[in-house]
C-alpha cells in the first residue's frame, strides 16, 4: 500500500476563492489544477497571483493538448434534434466553429462528430472554404468549449496549442512547478514536453485510445500519469473504462517511481447534492485499493455547490482503507 494517497483538486468559481484555498491547506490536497481548456491567458495569470497570494498550495497548470473543442458565440445550450441540419464556420464570429481554427480544414465530407456529453453526434454533409454543413445523427445540446471526438478516423493535431505555449511562459514567471499534457499520445509527445520543461514535474493525461495502446513504450518515458475517464470513455466507450482502468494501474505496478492518477465522476453527484452516492463511494474506495496514487476532483470543485464537503468525503474514504483491518464502525 502507498504511504500517501493524494488528492487534487480542480480550480474554477466554486473554489477559486480565500475559505477554499485556506481550506484545502488544512485538508491534505496535494495539488491544486488550473484547466487552460477553461480559462483565457489573462485569467489564468490573474489566478495564478490570488493562489500564490492567498495560500501555499502547489498548482499545476494543465494544458488543452491535442484536442478539439466547440467555440460559438451562443451563450445558452442550443438544442439540436435528430436529422436537423446546421452549420460549422470558418471563424467563430459567424456562429459554431472549432478550436483550434485550423480543425476547419481537416475536417472531410463524411466525418462524424461526437460533441460533448450531452448526446450531439453530426454527421458532414457538405463543404467550403467558408462553412461545412452538417446533419444531426443524435439529438442533443450544443455548447461552448466542449469536446469534439471523430468517430470515423483519427487527423493529427499539435501536442501543444499556441496558446499552451504562452500559458507555460506565463506559469514560468510564477515559477509554477507542476504541468499536466492532456491528450499525451505517444512516447514523442513525452518526449518534446519533456524538452519543453526539462525541471518541472510533469503529468502525462490518459484520455484516448490511441495512449492506451501506447501505454507500454509510453510508462517507460514517463513517471506520472493521469487517467481522464471522461475523455477516454468516448474514444473506447463508457463500459470498457473499468477494464482500461485496471489495466493501466496493474501494468504501472510492475514498474518502478509510476504514479497513476484517476480523474472524472467520482463525485458527481456532489456537484449539487451534498452527500454522495453509495456507487460513488465504492468508485473511490476501488479505485483506491487497485492501487492509484491518487484522487482527481475536477467539476466537483470547479463547479459543484460544496466543494469543500467533496475533499472532506474523498479524506473519509482514504482514511476508511487505511484503516480496514480494524472495525468497519
Amino acid at each position: 500500500m502507498k504511504k500517501t494517497i493524494s488528492i487534487y483538486c480542480t480550480l474554477g468559481p466554486s473554489s477559486l476563492n480565500a475559505k477554499f484555498l485556506k481550506f484545502a491547506e488544512k485538508n491534505k490536497v496535494s495539488l491544486v489544477r488550473l484547466n487552460l481548456s477553461h480559462l483565457t491567458l489573462k485569467n489564468l495569470q490573474e489566478n495564478l497571483k490570488y493562489i500564490k497570494k492567498n495560500s501555499k498550495l502547489n498548482i499545476c497548470v494543465d494544458t488543452e493538448g491535442a484536442q478539439i473543442r466547440t467555440k460559438t458565440k451562443i451563450t445558452k445550450p442550443k438544442l439540436f434534434r435528430k436529422n436537423q441540419s446546421g452549420v460549422i464556420y470558418n471563424k467563430s464570429q459567424k456562429g459554431f466553429a472549432l478550436y483550434p481554427s485550423d480543425v476547419f480544414y481537416k475536417i472531410k465530407v463524411g466525418d462524424i462528430l461526437d460533441i460533448g456529453f450531452e448526446g450531439l453526434k453530426i454527421k458532414i454533409n457538405q463543404k467550403n472554404q467558408d462553412k461545412i454543413l452538417f446533419k444531426v445523427l443524435s439529438p442533443g445540446l450544443l455548447e461552448g468549449n466542449k469536446g469534439v471526438h471523430i468517430i470515423n478516423r483519427k487527423i493529427k493535431l499539435n501536442y501543444l496549442t499556441d496558446k499552451d505555449l504562452k500559458a507555460i511562459q506565463i506559469a514560468k514567471k510564477y515559477k509554477i512547478k507542476n504541468f499536466a499534457l492532456s491528450f499525451t499520445n505517444s512516447c514523442l509527445d513525452i518526449i518534446n514536453f519533456k524538452n519543453l520543461l526539462k525541471k518541472e514535474n510533469k503529468i502525462y493525461k490518459i484520455e484516448t485510445k490511441q495512449a492506451v495502446k501506447n501505454l507500454d513504450k509510453m510508462l517507460k518515458y514517463g513517471n506520472n500519469f493521469l487517467i481522464d475517464r471522461g475523455d477516454l470513455s468516448k474514444d473506447i466507450t463508457i463500459e470498457s473504462i473499468p477494464l482500461a482502468q485496471r489495466l493501466i494501474i496493474s501494468k504501472a505496478k510492475k514498474m518502478n517511481n509510476k504514479n497513476i492518477f484517476i480523474a472524472t465522476n467520482f463525485l458527481e453527484s456532489m456537484i449539487k447534492n451534498s452527500s454522495p452516492t453509495r456507487a460513488e463511494a465504492n468508485d473511490i474506495y476501488n479505485s483506491i485499493e487497485m492501487g492509484c496514487a491518487g484522487i482527481v476532483l475536477a467539476a466537483e470543485t470547479a463547479i459543484g455547490k460544496y466543494p469543500m464537503e467533496c475533499v472532506t468525503f474523498v479524506n473519509k474514504i482514504i482514511k476508511k482503507y487505511k484503516n480496514k483491518k480494524k472495525k468497519i464502525f
